[in-house]
């Protein structure tokens, strides 16, 4: 059976106590912390000035793409030219993350050395013979073959590997060196080593065996090296002793070995002195099975959105036990964009949420299953949304360092205070207006969300003609832009936070744009600070309103507005790319050019240059699919085919990011024309046939279904399966809460009378359907945890310490000498 193991890491780094000062006058420090995984870091957080007990308080989700051995925490300082330093770290081993599982733990810090900063395996093969010599002397030789390593660490942007081989003893100490690997973490060798273990009689005055020099005081030595030109040396990468009673009865021995630090390499320190970091780690392993295992359990979930009431759906119920509604957001979402259905569990959820609320002006505030199933489908399907709006001038405000404190008390002395406001606010307006322009590149799977809670709010309060808009960018402005401004890293937009300056001039402009689209009737009063209020005077225009009511419209029409009745063209995306020429000239030669293409609302054109007029216009609603191309059919890569009706226009882009962008806004302004093909031809039709079905007509009909429907990079990179028996782990986690919630279907306190204070946790609309469904999830559940105790029982009885995939470590490494040596004996 095949079984996928997968892993998902969810870590609060929360604060840093009592870290040493800084050796100067001043003695504060500039720390934010990194989370890696081995070496590799994979998250960020701020930088906290001048403190030696910076609090953090951020949370990093990651889904773990690779097998690790350490999640490490590193502190560093940052000091006035810019320079980083470590401080200390945290490292804590893979097998020891269950300890920490969901608890606020604080780590001493630990010192950072080259010595210490290890990973990756090593595969040896030792082989004990037997050598007569010429004048029949028997000796013995140790054949030691050093193979290949991997996942070495990357030190200063290279890795030029070799081995260093030794055979240590009370009275020797030999040392021989592989050739260096140039330019790889993952060396092959192949080299072989050979050292005497007898040692000739000229040695001593009588011949040693095997036995008389004792073995057990034998030990193979095995370091990894960078091979460095930098004047301080050669960088140490790891190493593995391996004490040759390993050997046993056989002679031979052949295992992988993790790469271990150096003893003693690191400087001697103090552990008090380098302060303390608070941490709460979740991490989860889960192993996951072939679909058909998931079907009981993932046909309940699939059925939410179709359940009367939704509140006793499977999904929902998820929502009601765990303990943070984040925890069911995340797979729900996933699993249902994976399977299209999406839109009507939001829209179930949210209905039923819209008609629990009483006042219009609390509409989706708190912290529920429908806002964080929102939040998370924005996520996902609003990423690249982000990036084409967004991303370019965020960067420019993060490039530019312009002065936009707008607080007198923070007002530096060299600064001036209008000034200020006006790099604020042409800052504010920029963003708004390519905010509230984008509405033709708002995901049609957001679209069709934010047309149903309008219609739901709308139907609730009829009264409230601004409710309509207020359900809506509650989430758009509210939970979506305003956060990807105040912190662009988490959304993708910058590799890591911004600098202090530049992080205040965001924090001013998110709360500016939040409040431009809350549409609130008194905007200086939604400010507790005076000098915001006093700033917002410069948007207390009606064009503004009237331009996010327009926008707001135009997200919420479920993307079945008609292109053409806005009358200004919005222009989408523009760029150089390569054309083949469509064959509208009969006789003419269909090469390849470069030209300029740009795509408005309202057509796709190409251009000599840019600027020129337009040798071919293509209006969007004869763009009929837009795919990838395979590479075969003209031996070139990243191109993709813009499909109209009577022929296909074959473009090759300059990579495959660039490629992949372009498919996704083409597709999305072309996704609601009515004559949409479902299907299509991969490759091209070259020489009087299609290259893919060898069909001759050049009208055929597709062979291959297309990608339409939701963006191509949101169904690619979602597993159906992950996500179920992610939700299969969590109801095993919280198991005793679904016994519970079905104690409270099955008491009278449901139907009749105050409810126990234990149940008034539960939203059960209908006790009866509930249990039912209750009944169903627990079944599924029992089944799954049946299957996963057998797979575990079947795969520590094939486990082999040694191999590939369980390398021998510093615990493990005792195991398996305790394992070979209960039948070892070394006399030959």
């Amino acid at each position: 059976m095949d079984v996928r193991t997968e892993g998902l890491c969810v870590s609060c780094v929360g604060e840093a106590k009592n870290i040493p000062p800084y050796p100067g006058p001043n003695r504060m420090r500039d720390c934010y912390c990194t989370v890696n995984l081995d070496q590799e870091e994979v998250f960020r957080t701020k930088i906290v000035e001048k403190s030696l007990c910076p609090f953090y308080g951020e949370d990093f989700y990651c889904e773990i793409p690779r097998s690790f051995r350490h999640l490490s925490f590193y502190i560093f300082d940052r000091d006035v030219f810019r320079r980083d330093s470590s401080i200390g770290k945290v490292a804590v081993k893979k097998e020891d993350l269950q300890k920490y599982h969901g608890k606020d733990t604080w780590f001493q810090l630990q010192p950072v050395s080259a010595d210490s900063e290890v990973q990756g395996k090593v595969h040896l093969e030792l082989r004990l013979s037997e050598v007569i010599t010429d004048s029949g002397v028997v000796n013995h030789k140790l054949a030691t073959r050093v193979l290949e390593c991997q996942g070495l660490p990357i030190v200063n942007g290279q890795c030029d590997p070799y081995a260093a081989v030794s055979l240590l003893g009370p009275s020797r100490s030999e040392a021989k060196k592989t050739k260096v690997k140039r330019k790889t973490n993952n060396p092959q060798f192949e080299e072989t080593f050979y050292f005497e273990v007898t040692r000739p009689l000229s040695y001593t005055k009588r011949q040693f065996d095997v036995e008389e020099e004792d073995v057990d005081k034998l030990a193979l030595r095995v370091d990894l090296w960078n091979a460095s030109n930098l004047k301080f040396g050669d960088e140490f990468l790891g190493g593995v002793r391996v004490p040759l009673r390993v050997l046993g009865q056989a002679g031979v021995h052949d295992a992988w070995y993790f790469l271990l630090p150096r003893e003693n390499g690191g400087k001697s320190v103090k552990v008090e002195d380098l302060g303390s970091l608070r941490l709460n780690i979740v991490y989860t392993e889960d192993h996951v099975f072939p679909s058909e295992h998931y079907t009981p359990l993932r046909d309940l979930l699939l059925q939410s959105a179709n359940a009367e009431p939704v509140s006793a759906s499977t999904a929902h119920i998820l929502g009601e036990v765990c303990r943070e509604k984040q925890e069911a957001a995340i797979p729900l979402v996933r699993l249902f964009l994976h399977y299209g259905k999406i839109v009507p569990f939001i829209s179930a959820i949210a209905h039923a949420e819209i008609n629990r609320t009483q006042d219009p002006n609390t509409i989706f505030r708190g912290n529920s299953l429908t806002s964080k199933c929102i939040d998370e489908t924005m996520k996902l399907a609003g990423m690249h949304y982000l990036q084409v709006t967004l991303k370019p001038i965020i960067d420019e405000i993060c490039t530019e360092h312009k002065s936009c404190e707008i607080d007198p008390v923070k007002l530096k002395e060299s600064e001036n205070l209008e000034t200020n406001r006006e790099n604020l606010r042409q800052y504010v307006d920029r963003i708004f207006n390519v905010i509230t322009t984008s509405g033709v590149r708002c995901p049609t799977v957001m679209c069709d969300i934010f047309f149903s809670l309008r219609e739901s709010a709308a139907t609730r309060f009829q009264v409230d003609q601004d409710v309509r808009y207020t359900a809506v960018s509650s989430f758009i402005f509210l939970r979506f832009f305003a956060p990807a401004i105040l912190s662009p890293n988490l959304f993708h937009l910058r590799p890591h936070h911004p600098d202090p300056a530049t992080s205040r001039t965001l924090t001013l402009i998110s709360k500016t744009i939040q409040t431009l689209g809350s549409l609130a009737k008194s905007k200086s009063a939604n400010f507790k600070e005076s000098y915001m209020a006093a700033f917002y005077d410069y948007f207390n225009e009606q064009k503004y309103a009237d331009a996010v009511k327009n926008f707001l419209d135009l997200i919420s029409t479920s993307g079945k507005w008609d292109q053409k009745s806005i009358e200004t063209p919005i222009m989408l995306k523009e760029g150089f790319m390569i054309k083949r020429a469509q064959g509208r000239n009969r006789f003419g030669i269909k090469n390849f050019k470069k030209r300029w293409f740009r795509l408005t609302n309202h057509e796709f054109t190409y251009h000599k240059t840019k600027g020129e007029g337009a040798l071919c216009s293509i209006p969007i609603e004869n763009i009929l699919a837009v795919e990838r191309l395979e590479e075969e059919s003209f031996k070139m890569k990243n191109m993709f085919q813009v499909i109209q009706p009577e022929r296909a226009l074959y473009i090759q882009a300059n990579n495959c990011v660039e490629a992949r962008d372009w498919i996704d806004i083409l597709t999305k302004v072309s996704q609601c024309n009515r004559k949409r093909l479902s299907t299509y031809h991969p490759s091209a039709y070259l020489n009087g046939h299609w290259l893919c079905c060898k069909l001759s007509a050049d009208t055929a009909p597709g062979c291959t279904p297309c990608t339409g429907g939701l963006p191509a990079n949101i169904q690619l990179d979602v597993d159906g399966d992950r996500e179920t028996e992610r939700i299969y782990s969590l109801f095993g986690t919280y198991m005793t809460k679904l016994i519970k919630m079905q104690e409270a279907c099955g008491s009278k306190s449901v139907y009749d009378g105050p409810e126990q204070e234990e149940y008034s946790t539960f939203v059960i609309d209908d006790p009866q359907e509930t249990y039912k469904t209750l009944k169903q999830i627990i079944s599924a559940v029992q089944t799954l945890e049946q299957q996963h105790t057998k797979y575990k029982r079947d795969k520590f009885k094939k486990t082999k310490i040694g191999s590939q995939e369980h390398p021998i470590g510093d615990k493990s490494f005792q195991c398996y000498i305790r394992q070979q040596s209960e039948n070892t004996t070394y006399s030959i």
